[in-house]
């Protein structure tokens, strides 16, 4: 709580509530009660307030005795028991809380609603808001108990030290949230392209543009068994564009190789041979010979006995003659 601090403008009714906390029964018994105002009023004049020299300080230091007197406790045991008790959801809205705390102990201590008392309790709501932040941070895994202190929009001095992290470190993870976030604005957009489509057409659209499951199962609203369903027709769908695919390169490297040595036409097999032969005085080189063919259209059924058995050329020339 706030009262803890060691603020320099921490105000003077908060001092002296402090110094009363410290106080048991037997330091306001009448037969002490002088004695002791004085030895608070001079401890106070050593913190640097006067107040045993001022008429109206000491008089008010008078009244807050006497006000733990008649109440039987300091005030400040039941504002700290109250700030004590708060939950992280009680003091998500710290006005609304303070509100909340004043109506609660506001009637035994009304003097905390004055103007100049409520911007204290205020600031030991936050201060308490700050603390259970802090702790429910520590207690989370990986990097997301800084997200949460980012998210909730604490100061990053305030940060780096309760998390005990470096300046590059938070640096880091703001740097994957802007990310995060500007995925977030590219999949909106991609959503509304296909904003008539069904909801299995927008995730396939989703998955063809490289967005994660859990980011489209976190921006549509589906679950996992959705995504499985998409996700497997998907995969049929893909399983028959690749047979396709085959197919054509099958197609494509069949044309490119040519007819089988049965299929090419006696005359088509003459001026095939001849151009081999041609080739072959130009260059004795496997695979050069095989490139300048395929440049020549070739086919590559023949292609492949002239340079394993190109003797046997002769024999193809003969029958091709007739």
């Amino acid at each position: 709580m706030a009262t803890s601090d060691d603020r320099k403008d921490k105000p003077l009714w908060l001092l002296m509530e402090e110094n009363i906390l410290a106080l048991d029964s037997k330091d306001v018994a009448d037969s002490n009660l002088e004695a002791t105002i004085q030895k608070l009023a001079g401890e106070l004049d050593a913190a640097g307030r006067n107040v045993s020299r001022h008429g109206g300080n000491l008089m008010q230091l008078r009244w807050a005795v006497d006000k733990m007197r008649s109440v039987g406790k300091p005030m400040l045991k039941d504002l700290n028991g109250a700030i004590a008790a708060l939950t992280l959801e009680d003091a998500s809205e710290p006005y609304a809380a303070t509100t909340r705390l004043l109506d609660d102990i506001g009637t035994t201590w009304p003097e905390l609603r004055y103007p100049d008392r409520r911007p204290e309790v205020i600031r030991a709501v936050e201060k308490a808001r700050l603390d259970l932040l802090t702790a429910k941070a520590k207690g989370l895994p990986g990097d997301e108990g800084i997200r949460l202190l980012i998210d909730e929009k604490i100061d990053s001095q305030v940060i780096i030290g309760s998390m005990e992290i470096t300046e590059e470190k938070l640096a880091e993870v703001k740097e994957t949230i802007k990310k995060e976030l500007a995925e977030r604005e590219r999949v909106k957009t991609l959503l509304k392209a296909v904003e008539s489509k069904s909801d299995e057409e927008k995730a396939k659209h989703l998955f063809d543009n490289d967005v994660t499951e859990a980011l489209i199962m976190e921006m549509m609203q589906v679950d996992q068994s959705m995504l499985d369903g998409v996700k497997k027709a998907m995969e049929e769908e893909l399983k028959e564009k690749q047979r396709l695919a085959e197919e054509e390169a099958a197609r494509k490297k069949a044309e490119a190789e040519g007819p089988a040595l049965k299929d090419i036409p006696p005359e088509d097999m003459l001026g095939y041979i001849e151009s081999i032969r041609e080739i072959m005085e130009f260059s004795d080189v496997e695979k050069e010979i095989r490139t300048m063919c395929e440049q020549s259209s070739i086919p590559k059924s023949l292609v492949d006995i002239a340079v394993s058995d190109a003797d046997k050329l002769d024999e193809l020339e003969k029958e091709a003659e007739g």
